[in-house]
């Protein structure tokens, strides 16, 4: 294959800081959206994460089938792996009673073990790798397992760490702002990196989705999950729109 079918056959977006943005922003739409579905429409965290688990399905699957890049498609898959990490997390910390520690070591598990599998399986666990159907249901197992972990760490990090969202969104924030300092001024693997970063960002998507919508005394902002929503959705469809995303460039 050459380079020009490789890059054509491309369905991930090139990393770069706009990526970064929009995914910073998918994962708090993916917080604010799961908790009005699952909070303000009183429908519970288990109808919630199936409703979000058959879209999240629907999404992968289409993504799978296209033949080419479409950011839409892309990041309307990332939104749904965001949403059902939300409630699905939120499910296991607090209906099963499993706590957000608890939570957390059982996802971080999952995630380290879904990497395992897939670079045993494939011999590489890099985005500019992610060129079959394989390894493509490889890639969004991985990320939604991520999500999900992320949703655990934030909310421990906020509530049980007693951090706040402030608190614990400036944490993130400045493990990211590390990260950054370490790709240029290191030589450390940077499908380590991204991964890192990857599953950092939805814990600082998860806070200041918090942040957003949670009670005035709980140290939130108290807007309403509908119209937070709404507004990061404007946000993402503004970015889209304004900002040309090109599939990653494969390595093979």
């Amino acid at each position: 294959m050459n380079s020009t079918t490789a890059q054509r056959l491309s369905k991930v977006p090139e990393v770069t800081l706009i990526f970064w943005i929009i995914k910073i922003a998918a994962t708090t739409l993916g917080e604010t959206g799961g908790d009005a579905v699952s909070m303000s429409m009183n429908l519970g965290y288990l109808v919630a994460t199936a409703i979000f688990a058959a879209v999240f399905l629907v999404a992968v699957c289409v993504q799978i089938k296209a033949k080419r890049f479409h950011p839409a498609l892309y990041w309307a898959t990332i939104i749904a792996t965001t949403t059902v990490g939300t409630t699905l997390a939120d499910f296991a910390d607090r209906s099963l009673g499993i706590g957000y520690a608890g939570g957390s070591t059982l996802l971080l598990a999952l995630l380290l073990g879904s990497l395992a599998v897939w670079y045993r399986s494939l011999g590489s666990i890099a985005v500019d790798t992610v060129n079959s159907p394989k390894a493509e249901m490889f890639y969004w197992v991985t990320i939604m397992f991520s999500q999900t972990l992320g949703t655990a760490l934030g909310d421990w990090t906020a509530d049980t760490a007693g951090l706040g969202y402030t608190g614990a969104a400036l944490v993130f924030g400045a493990l990211l702002a590390l990260l950054v300092v370490v790709y240029y001024r290191t030589n450390i693997s940077r499908t380590m990196l991204f991964w890192a970063a990857f599953i950092l960002t939805r814990p600082l998507g998860a806070v200041v989705g918090d942040f957003l919508d949670k009670p005035l005394n709980a140290g939130g902002l108290a807007l309403s999950r509908y119209s937070a929503s709404a507004a990061l959705f404007a946000f993402i469809l503004t970015c889209l729109l304004f900002f040309r995303q090109r599939a990653a460039k494969q390595s093979h």
